[in-house]
């Protein structure tokens, strides 16, 4: 593999085990991917029978499982887990990977899990006003404390939180509407975009970044990549297999630093491992 790639795959956390999750993630780090990102699904939509892993569970354990891989959440539902939980967990699990984690959050959705697990699942407005509650909770926690703060949705009183994560782990926005691009231009250290919404925002973020006084080279673009259905191969034949450094050359021309290709089946590593000859 040629050095400095900036490839990265999403792997599916649903319709995979946790060993074979777990032996997907040992074959990406071995291939010299960039970085290993999971989802955050709590149901599929298919068959309920079908095994869905949860997202922080199984970074934990691929922390310890991988040796160089990046790990990351693309992308941690705000409305999923109490922020100041997650800030332990994130401080927790970056202490386990040895500095590799990021953490990717946003608004969420997912209808029909919040109802089946009676989680609160209020209107996008007040996601995105959680959201940007939540990642100050994060970064406020990530000093240790003792931090006191109001909040509508999050206060804190005398709260500590040791150990501090070092360094503490990047935040990225998955932002796929115009407030919420907005608020990743002023407040996240990345952009977690998708296609095909990127192409559509990325103007936009660029202006909302310059009214925030922020210069773009401080903001890390990762563009995550779809495609196929649970249970299907999807990668093979694809240019990301076929020419991998034509297809993030071609990128990397539209303003990205970073992929993640979606991986939801073996056969998708498979293509994957077999495509570092390639690079």
């Amino acid at each position: 593999m040629g050095p400095g790639l900036p490839i990265g795959v999403a792997l599916g956390t649903v319709g995979l085990t946790a060993p074979e999750w777990l032996a997907s993630a040992r074959r990406l780090d071995d291939a010299g991917y960039r970085s290993l990102w999971a989802w955050d699904h709590f149901v599929g939509k298919g068959d309920p029978r079908v095994p869905v892993l949860e997202q922080w569970t199984m970074l934990a354990a691929a922390s310890a499982a991988t040796r160089r891989i990046g790990l990351g959440t693309f992308i941690t539902n705000v409305m999923s887990r109490h922020p100041a939980v997650l800030a332990r967990m994130a401080a927790t699990l970056q202490a386990v990977a040895g500095g590799r984690l990021r953490v990717g959050i946003g608004i969420g959705g997912g209808d029909r899990a919040m109802a089946a697990y009676g989680i609160d699942n209020p209107s996008k407005e007040e996601r995105v006003a959680r959201l940007e509650e939540a990642i100050a909770v994060l970064r406020a926690l990530w000093t240790g404390g003792p931090v006191s703060r109001p909040s509508p949705f999050y206060p804190l009183a005398e709260a500590h939180a040791f150990p501090r994560p070092e360094p503490p782990p990047p935040i990225l926005i998955g932002a796929q509407s115009t407030r919420s691009v907005a608020l990743t231009a002023r407040v996240a250290d990345g952009w977690a975009a998708e296609e095909p919404r990127y192409e559509p925002f990325r103007a936009r973020f660029l202006e909302e970044l310059d009214a925030a006084g922020r210069r773009r080279e401080d903001v890390r673009i990762v563009v995550g990549i779809r495609g196929g259905r649970t249970g299907v191969d999807a990668l093979a034949g694809s240019a990301w297999v076929e020419r991998p450094s034509e297809a993030w050359a071609e990128l990397r021309e539209r303003g990205a630093d970073e992929v993640a290709l979606t991986a939801r089946t073996i056969g998708d590593v498979d293509a994957l491992v077999a495509a570092t000859n390639r690079w």
